[in-house]
């Protein structure tokens, strides 16, 4: 039951984050526009204003695509952590499984 609560849960902040980028990325394609206008314009207040605007963008995002990492690749290690947990309370289950698949395998291979 708790693995399936964690999951629940890691589902739900994992599409709450790929939505929250995707907005990012929005904002940010349509600064990047803003300041492909403003230098077809030639004007040098609002060049400076697009070039600010989006770098603070871009700073932005970069920052939720690091946060997003660090919160995928501390994830990873959890879930790698409770199979390393799995595997050393439950070594004969574990060892069935492992075989189980390799029989599995070794017959979707064998047909070719």
């Amino acid at each position: 039951m708790a693995m399936q609560k964690i999951g629940d849960h890691t589902t739900s902040a994992t599409n709450a984050n790929t939505e929250q980028l995707k907005d990012d990325l929005r904002h940010l394609s349509q600064t990047v526009e803003d300041l492909i206008h403003a230098s077809a314009e030639d004007s040098r207040d609002s060049m400076k204003e697009a070039r600010a605007r989006a770098q603070t963008r871009l700073e932005a995002t970069r920052a939720r695509l690091s946060e997003q990492g660090d919160r995928i690749a501390a994830s990873a290690r959890q879930s790698a952590d409770c199979a390393d947990r799995y595997v050393h309370d439950n070594p004969w289950t574990s060892i069935g499984i492992g075989a189980a698949a390799g029989v599995v395998f070794g017959i979707l291979l064998g047909r070719r």
